[in-house]
């Protein structure tokens, strides 16, 4: 009797959830067909979920299942809705504390906002994905950039989840596009309106406190501010090549408990012994609450950088650095102990010729910069050809010691004795008293909410570091001769239309 009852609580559920639409025929039938088939078996809880990619936690779906979610955007363009069908299967029931705060919810009327409105031509985040160029992520003065920024810092939240790294790590993701896995760091992609969609990284560290010299720098802490900083020093270099990040103060409740559907995300949240609303981090390894970020008792600081274009419209590639750190103990890599490492780089393709090279050295000085000793990959947009610029992604380990110069960080500048003449000629510029890069840091940065971003002395630093990379140019021109060494870039034609990134509407 039970068993017949949920057959047919399950065939109706069947016909609601999958009416007949057009060229969907035969996999509705399949499924409704699975489910009349169930015998012996007690009806289960339904629930939409995502493919899991872990042997353990399985769940096999169709071949055809959909790559996308239904709203979002596909190869066909951003202003495209892929019409798909949400996948119907059984799982186990839902946790406790799914229940209590459903629960919860239902008895304080929480709602979440309304779903995205239809996808603007004008909206700043496609406009950001369309002005992508093989010069840089965007052009320089672009007001879109601006235009993205205010509206990462105002636009309300319409979910939370983790990133595809963290599902990698749990076993509930899409793992064909993960570029790889993100190790112990807490990080949420938000999502807004206008299919816009941002990475946010909380605060784990105040502005005022340094790593300390026993860390290694592969267990440092993440730090938010690191990121707007990096984001604006970037553009100070005229680089162009991190993504618009903005600082803003996220109400922990509001922007991604009550937002989520992620039944795990709702779990990790926990309310302090001093009442201050905390979540941590599902992953293989310090998982605990010792290590969770609280509001207070909502509000969280935390950085919001935007995504890039998807991998299906712009693939992109990420590639080992040749000058990759030992992430071990005691090991360390040849370029750590051979001073003619470069020579061996310079045979290798494709660093033998055009600006690959050149765009290491560009990405060493920025890391020594900021002092981020954690660059083992970069990434680069496959559609810009080998000669296209390295994007400066994850710098959220920089900024951590300003007492500090970590100058085995410039070893492809020191190495190798090359350098772009206009990214020198901007050193030269922001190491003048009237352009000091400190004055310039410190004034940019003061448009973000959460000013001041860095303490004073972190600002300093950045004038200490200069001199050091300057120094480091001129022993390698009074040894090889500014011809060798000084490579001009400066006549370039102009970015044919052909190599902007076709992001059709």
């Amino acid at each position: 009797m039970e068993v017949s009852r949920s057959r047919k609580m399950l065939i109706k559920l069947c016909d609601i959830f999958f009416p007949p639409l057009p060229g969907t025929s035969s996999f509705r039938k399949k499924l409704c067909q699975r489910y009349n088939d169930l015998k012996d078996s007690p009806l289960r809880r339904l629930a939409w979920t995502r493919p899991r990619c872990s042997p353990g936690l399985s769940r096999h779906l169709p071949d055809s299942a959909p790559q996308h979610p239904p709203h979002s955007p596909t190869a066909s363009g951003l202003g495209a809705v892929r019409v798909s069908i949400p996948w119907l299967i059984l799982i186990t029931p839902q946790p406790l504390f799914s229940r209590r705060h459903k629960l919860y919810r239902e008895e304080l009327n929480l709602t979440s906002p309304a779903a995205p409105l239809p996808l603007r031509p004008e909206a700043s985040w496609l406009q950001f994905h369309l002005g992508i160029n093989r010069d840089g992520l965007y052009p320089r003065s672009s007001p879109t950039v601006n235009r993205l920024l205010r509206d990462m810092q105002d636009f309300t939240t319409i979910s939370a989840d983790y990133s595809q790294d963290e599902k990698a790590l749990l076993g509930a993701c899409d793992c064909s596009q993960i570029v790889k896995p993100s190790g112990v760091h807490l990080k949420l992609v938000l999502r807004f309106q206008d299919f816009g969609k941002a990475m946010f990284k909380p605060m784990r560290q105040k502005r005022e406190e340094e790593t300390p010299e026993d860390f290694f720098y592969f267990v440092d802490f993440q730090r938010h501010n690191a990121e707007i900083a990096a984001f604006h020093l970037d553009r100070i270099l005229d680089f162009r090549r991190v993504p618009p990040t903005v600082g803003r103060l996220i109400n922990v409740t509001k922007d991604i408990l009550e937002v989520t559907k992620n039944e795990i995300l709702q779990s990790v949240f926990f309310v302090s012994p001093a009442s201050n609303v905390c979540f941590f981090a599902k992953c293989p390894y310090m998982c605990k609450t010792e290590y969770a970020v609280c509001g207070n008792p909502h509000l969280l600081e935390g950085s919001l950088s935007a995504f890039l274009p998807s991998l299906n419209l712009a693939p992109r590639l990420s590639i080992p650095n040749p000058w990759i750190r030992s992430y071990s103990f005691d090991g360390k890599e040849e370029w750590e102990v051979n001073p003619l490492y470069c020579n061996t780089v310079r045979e290798i393709y494709p660093y033998s010729n055009g600006n690959r090279l050149l765009n290491i050295v560009d990405m060493a000085i920025f890391d020594f910069l900021i002092g981020n000793m954690d660059r083992h990959h970069y990434e680069m947009f496959t559609k810009f050809g080998d000669d296209g610029f390295l994007l400066h992604l994850d710098n959220a380990r920089g900024f951590g010691r300003h007492s500090h110069d970590e100058t085995s960080i410039l070893a492809p500048l020191s190495q190798c004795c090359i350098i772009k003449r206009t990214t020198l000629l901007r050193l030269q510029l922001l190491a003048e008293p009237e352009y000091r890069l400190s004055d310039m840091m410190r004034e940019s940065l003061l448009q973000d909410r959460l000013a001041p971003v860095l303490t004073e002395p972190h600002l300093l630093a950045l004038d200490r570091r200069l001199q050091l990379i300057l120094k480091a140019v001129r022993k390698c021109i009074d040894t090889y001769g500014e011809a060798k060494v000084v490579a001009n870039d400066t006549a370039q034609p102009e970015t044919p239309a052909s190599d902007r990134v076709k992001l059709t509407t």
